[in-house]
């Protein structure tokens, strides 16, 4: 059901030797560029009828109108189911908690007497957010993005979602739902790469965001690589992954019931197990088949998930040998099952999320922990950070100098405009002091 891999010994290399020994799905968004290049372009010169193509197209539904009504929203919200209505709400709660305590304030560092930068902190001006809804629904994925985008206090928040048959081509009803939970009344039942053409381009229905995030398929990012330049994307987003950390200590039906967790998103879904303990790899093979066969999705995503190349059991000697790995594979997902497993997972240094100890399975932080889901995948995070309020922020500095700083200073910056070979930027700050002899002693004045 699960490969494995020995590295064990002499078999554990050093930097990108050990990265390609270790399971990756197969994620080609190059290839996948040039298919979504004339959807992208269909959309920047044909508009609302090209999305109404596309819907018909790839979703079964021929729509009127790209814009979700409102009173579908308010229907949606009252139609709801309480307990689901519930835990949206709760899971709403803890995502403000924790991304209100993110933004950034204004900072001013007084440099020197009479000069200062401040840096401020500004949101973009519009979101266009997207939620999948191919497999699944993923009313958790409004939230994680509304959330942030929200608090940094972006003042214009757009979605997107697939248009699905069964409801009349709106989007899912949960998503919707979640939506009014959130305060967003612009819904568009646009899906793929076109929602995001959608939003870099705008049409008559919807105008142009400077920025869109969300997860989505292999479109998606192809879409977002697409566009990027002219909006500012998250990531591209590939199959999503759980690393688990784990030695002798670690209950295998926790494991196992983790593995399986993120190996139901999709038959492309990386599920890899790093253990210094023969006998909880052995535990964990043994307890994958009765907990899969118990579940729902075992054939078109669970079993080829985890028989697929992106997932293994991966045997070292010990813990710090499996540091070194789950450095090496910087997993969107990354939990700690060891022993005095806060010290370990201290030193984990790539990673999109880390969970600490038996009681914070990646589950938890998918609805509830407070933190966000949309994380970098197919090793990003050793570069890449999850989405959170400052991915919908701008940092802007603010120089002011007064006529003596700059003095103390303009030698400097004519000696390294000359080293430059970029006399003009000399030129500029010579210009400020015509006629100070003290100043000009040396300097060849513009115009003299």
């Amino acid at each position: 059901m699960i490969s494995r891999i020995d590295l064990r010994g002499d078999a554990l290399p050093d930097g990108p030797a050990l990265r390609d020994l270790l399971p990756r799905a197969d994620f080609d968004v190059s290839a996948a560029l040039e298919k979504v290049r004339p959807i992208c372009e269909a959309v920047h010169h044909r508009g609302d009828a090209a999305l109404i193509d596309f819907a018909e197209k790839f979703d079964g539904v021929r729509l009127e109108s790209v814009r979700v009504p409102a009173e579908a929203l308010s229907d949606a919200l009252e139609q709801l189911d309480p307990a689901v209505r519930a835990a949206l709400e709760e899971s709403i709660r803890r995502a403000r908690l924790v991304h209100r305590e993110q933004r950034r304030t204004t900072h001013t560092t007084q440099v020197v007497p009479g000069g200062s930068v401040t840096e401020k902190w500004v949101p973009v001006d519009r979101v266009g957010l997207y939620a999948p809804g191919g497999r699944s629904v993923y009313p958790s994925s409004v939230i994680m993005n509304v959330v942030p985008a929200q608090e940094a206090g972006v003042g214009s928040v757009a979605l997107a979602s697939p248009p699905q048959a069964d409801f009349g081509g709106l989007p899912h009803p949960t998503i919707l739902a979640a939506c009014a939970l959130l305060g967003v009344d612009e819904v568009y039942a646009v899906g793929g790469a076109q929602a995001v053409a959608m939003f870099a381009h705008g049409t008559e229905s919807c105008a142009p965001a400077n920025m869109v995030t969300g997860p989505g398929n292999i479109w998606v990012a192809a879409a977002k690589r697409y566009f990027t330049g002219r909006i500012g994307i998250d990531t591209e987003a590939g199959p999503t992954e759980i690393a688990v950390l784990a030695d002798d200590t670690a209950d295998p039906v926790h494991v196992a019931a983790d593995l399986i967790s993120q190996a139901e998103h999709d038959p492309l879904a990386a599920a890899v197990l790093v253990t210094d303990s023969v006998t909880l790899a052995d535990a964990v093979e043994k307890e994958l088949e009765p907990q899969v066969a118990a579940t729902k999705h075992i054939e078109d995503r669970i079993a080829p998930a985890l028989a697929g190349r992106q997932s293994a059991i991966v045997l070292v000697d010990g813990v710090e040998e499996g540091l070194r790995v789950v450095n090496a594979y910087g997993a969107e997902h990354l939990e700690i099952q060891t022993a005095d497993a806060a010290a370990v997972a201290d030193r984990v240094r790539n990673a999109g999320a880390i969970f600490v100890g038996p009681w914070a399975p990646v589950s938890l932080g998918d609805y509830a922990a407070g933190s966000n889901h949309v994380l970098p995948t197919g090793g990003c995070a050793c570069h890449s950070s999850g989405l959170s309020v400052q991915s919908f922020l701008r940092g802007i500095h603010i120089v002011d100098y007064t006529r003596n700083a700059l003095a103390d200073v303009a030698h400097h910056v004519v000696t390294l405009a000359e080293a430059e070979d970029l006399p003009a930027h000399g030129a500029a700050v010579k210009a400020r002091f015509v006629g100070d002899e003290q100043m000009s002693r040396g300097w060849k004045v513009p115009g003299k």
